[in-house]
């Protein structure tokens, strides 16, 4: 042992993909991971083998918007799978396109099996149970959609006061994880058409004047009262039949490729509780790459005092390949290191 990393680690991993956003899949290798529940799991790695999440996401095996899932052993019944998040800065409580992902890979690897038309994979997430319903043709698995956990406005229209764009009205909302949702135009831009660049530093600036002015909390437990990002959107937040673009900057400034799950899933329940989209009322959200994910509130609930809505998104996940990663003794960059 050095500082507590193993001077040889030896990690295999699925690799795929979901609109661009990659997914790395732990598949042998990890040693176990603790806990009596899932967040006492995800507190574990965070505090016993972060070294882990930095090999395998950070440079040279990975890169700065590199993303990764870690299976656990499940503590909820019925529960085919249980999976721990992470990324460039540490590990999320929800995450809508690793649960595509992880749709099909489970009724592709045979861990759920493959029933027509549609095979139910239960995934238990750190904020909660996620059912990924995943279309089976001719044995086939292909697009994913999931039922996420109860989503609520957590703040409409509340203002921050920024250092370099003065003060924003920002929505805040929760799908899993806590999303600031602002409408890219306050900042003189296009999530269309700006530089990403651009976009990342206003996004930045959001989470950081929110994260500093605004205490979050959650009914549930005071591990998911964080702000995992900011989304800054098209502003097209009522109904219509036309794609409503976003991008998502999370973590520590890391871009979502996808439209991102559970982004969608708080941007449809801010939208559902202003009254601009009816319950099954379904749209479709477009990210930086030009990939789509429908979403729909499906069903009202409560979260503790709030209302909330349970959110349908949906998309496709496809596969890229298979590694076998390794870090030999002497090699001491090769622990992990970004580059921006």
């Amino acid at each position: 042992m050095a500082g507590g990393t193993p001077e040889f680690i030896d990690i295999a991993t699925t690799d795929m993909h979901t609109g661009g956003e990659p997914v790395r899949i732990v598949t042998r290798g990890y040693p176990d991971i603790p806990g009596a529940t899932i967040l006492e799991k995800r507190r574990y790695a965070r505090e016993r083998l972060d070294h882990l999440r930095k090999f395998l996401m950070f440079e040279p095996r990975g890169h700065f918007d590199m993303y990764g899932v870690i299976p656990v052993a499940p503590d909820l019944s019925g529960a085919d799978m249980a999976v721990l998040f992470m990324h460039n800065e540490g590990y999320s409580t929800m995450c809508g396109h690793a649960v595509i992902a992880l749709g099909r890979y489970a009724v592709e690897t045979g861990l759920v099996k493959a029933r027509e038309p549609e095979a139910t994979v239960t995934i238990q997430c750190p904020c909660g149970p996620v059912v990924a319903h995943v279309a089976v043709r001719n044995g086939k698995p292909g697009g994913v959609r999931f039922e996420s956990v109860p989503a609520f406005a957590f703040a409409l229209e509340k203002t921050v006061s920024t250092d370099a764009y003065g003060p924003v009205a920002v929505d805040i909302g929760y799908g899993g994880a806590f999303y600031a949702l602002v409408a890219a135009d306050q900042f003189g831009l296009d999530v269309r058409t700006s530089r990403t660049r651009d976009l990342v530093d206003a996004a930045t600036a959001v989470t950081e004047a929110v994260k500093a002015q605004v205490p979050l909390h959650h009914p549930d437990d005071a591990d998911l009262a964080f702000l995992y990002g900011t989304i800054l959107t098209d502003g097209q937040d009522a109904f219509s039949d036309a794609p409503s673009a976003n991008i998502c900057v999370f973590a520590d400034a890391q871009v979502d490729r996808s439209p991102t799950g559970s982004g969608v899933t708080a941007r449809i329940a801010v939208q559902h509780r202003r009254g601009l989209i009816a319950t099954g009322q379904a749209r479709t959200f477009e990210s930086v790459t030009g990939a789509l994910f429908t979403g729909k509130a499906i069903r009202e609930t409560t979260c503790g005092d709030f209302k909330a809505v349970t959110v349908e998104v949906g998309g496709e996940a496809h596969f890229t390949g298979e590694s076998r990663f390794r870090l030999e003794p002497s090699d001491e960059i090769g622990k992990g290191f970004l580059l921006r």
